[in-house]
């Protein structure tokens, strides 16, 4: 009896195979261009990318340059009075001098990246200018910041 069962058993796995092989060989033959055609378009997808990623890589060389201030910088009050600028303005002005970033700026500062967004925004409204670096040289050529 368990001879049967097991012969029974072997045989109907065998077919199921068979059918499952006959299946896969007519969805192959009835679909093989599209399968050829999204090979090749996966080939040449990942091609352009390790071509693209090859020709475009550049290298940056990043020199940190520090200039120190002589202790003969003295802030110009008159000017930070005539401009309006608050101390927290002139705090974030420094920062800003200093090259760091908006979230770095906001991390020493202890302030949101958005609070620093607008005193930034208003500091260039005080000193007529329109990017970053247009407000640090104005600011140095005022004496405001070292």
């Amino acid at each position: 009896m368990i001879r049967k069962v097991l012969v029974y058993g072997l045989v109907a796995g065998l077919c199921t195979a068979l059918l499952q092989l006959l299946e896969y060989k007519w969805l192959v033959m009835e679909h093989s261009f599209e399968i050829y055609g999204g090979l090749v378009a996966a080939m040449f997808a990942g091609l352009g990318i390790w071509l693209g990623l090859k020709l475009t890589r550049k290298q940056v060389e990043v020199r940190e340059v520090l200039v120190p201030v002589g202790p003969d910088f003295v802030r110009d009050d008159a000017q930070v009075a005539a401009l309006g600028l608050t101390p927290r303005e002139l705090e974030i002005l420094a920062l800003m001098a200093e090259g760091l970033s908006n979230r770095e700026i906001a991390e020493r500062a202890f302030v949101s990246e958005n609070t620093v967004k607008t005193h930034a925004s208003r500091v260039f409204d005080k000193l007529g200018a329109a990017r970053r670096t247009q407000a640090i040289q104005k600011a140095r050529e005022l004496r405001l910041v070292p």
